[in-house]
């Protein structure tokens, strides 16, 4: 029998241990690495060919939403299941329009998460009811395009190319080194995207330069 080679990402040992211990129960399951950021993740994609990486989404050095976009672009034959302790718009949209073919919180139950992980292995997708949901809310919004169109022609230079960055998934600090300024000023400069926007935080923004075209996943 074909077994499911899967890749843990998660920064918590203690979380890649238990979900290694639930996983060994699953006969046509094989837990062939670990990662403990997104950055690691992506090398060990490259080294080990997995068929599915199980993606946390909160990491240091680089977060799941970044590595996900990578995995589906450079190694598209290895499918990412995101598994997260949050399950709100926040979360689930951005990494589902990274690439993602399926999401599941990690309250899920071992069988739960065995049917999720050979569900995307087959090609299918696979969402826990809770994100199923918020897919369904946010198909049902109305965007007002036209207020967008006239809110991205405010944008100075800076701005967009601070924009197009966030959404990329680098961090304060990172963006700073790109653009040769402090990461204070990276901050100030996203103060200004939300308030131009009128958008909230970072997920929003994400999703913004999503819709935008500024960012093409």
């Amino acid at each position: 029998m074909k077994k499911i080679n899967v890749l843990i990402a998660d920064d918590h040992t203690l979380v890649r241990q238990g979900i290694r211990s639930l996983l060994a129960l699953t006969a046509d399951i094989e837990i062939v690495g670990e990662a403990a950021d997104g950055r690691e993740a992506i090398e060990k994609v490259r080294q080990l060919a997995p068929d599915v990486v199980l993606m946390d989404l909160a990491m240091p050095n680089m977060g799941g939403l970044e590595a996900t976009r990578r995995i589906r672009r450079e190694f598209p034959a290895t499918k990412v299941l995101a598994v997260t302790q949050y399950d709100d718009s926040e979360y689930v949209i951005p990494v589902i329009e990274a690439g993602a073919r399926g999401f599941v919180t990690k309250m899920a139950s071992p069988l739960e998460l065995a049917s999720a992980i050979q569900a995307v292995y087959r090609g299918d997708s696979f969402l826990s009811p809770s994100a199923a949901a918020i897919l369904v809310e946010e198909c049902q919004l109305k965007t007002d395009t036209e207020g967008e169109k006239d809110s991205y022609q405010l944008l100075k230079d800076r701005e967009r190319e601070t924009l197009k960055l966030i959404a990329e998934g680098h961090t304060a600090r990172e963006i700073a080194e790109v653009l040769l300024v402090s990461p204070k000023t990276v901050e100030w400069y996203k103060t200004n995207l939300l308030r131009k926007l009128n958008l909230h935080n970072t997920a929003d923004l994400i999703k913004y330069a999503i819709r935008k075209r500024v960012v093409i996943l």
